[in-house]
């Protein structure tokens, strides 16, 4: 059995490679403007807005009262689990995704609850620099440091 970290890597990099092949762009750890920081924050090519909270298990699940934030963040939200997880515990109105390391299956769709077009604009920004920030720092690490020296 995978260690809790372990899992959700491996849980993260399913989910990511599913969405991608759905269309999505996806970045991991975004934090939003109430502190709460996203798994996966992913962009549609119609520019809907999906978060992913990850639970690498029941533990993970039971302890973690913050996921409700998340919903005025996104047009839909969902949890991504391995199989082990015992997902009749999850709420029905989320989304769920079962992954692995290789690839995941969204089992039963995220409703809908459209954001509003100030709130989703300003995301967009945020997800836009913070992907230009983390391709930057692949390229050139030293950059970062000049931009957060001003």
């Amino acid at each position: 059995m995978l260690a809790r970290p372990d899992r959700t890597r491996d849980i993260c990099r399913g989910v990511s490679r599913h969405l991608i092949q759905r269309g999505y762009a996806v970045v991991t750890e975004m934090t939003f403007s109430n502190g709460r920081r996203a798994d996966l924050f992913a962009v549609g090519a119609k520019g809907d807005i999906l978060v992913v909270e990850v639970k690498s298990g029941w533990e993970d699940f039971r302890v973690d009262r913050k996921w409700p934030d998340y919903r005025d963040y996104c047009d839909r939200f969902f949890f991504a689990v391995d199989l082990d997880f015992p997902q009749q515990v999850l709420p029905a109105d989320a989304g769920l995704i079962v992954a692995d390391g290789f690839g995941g299956e969204i089992l039963r769709d995220a409703p809908g609850h459209p954001l509003a077009s100030a709130r989703r604009r300003a995301l967009m920004i945020a997800f836009a620099q913070l992907s230009s920030r983390r391709l930057l720092a692949l390229t050139d690490p030293e950059a970062l440091s000049v931009l957060t020296d001003e």
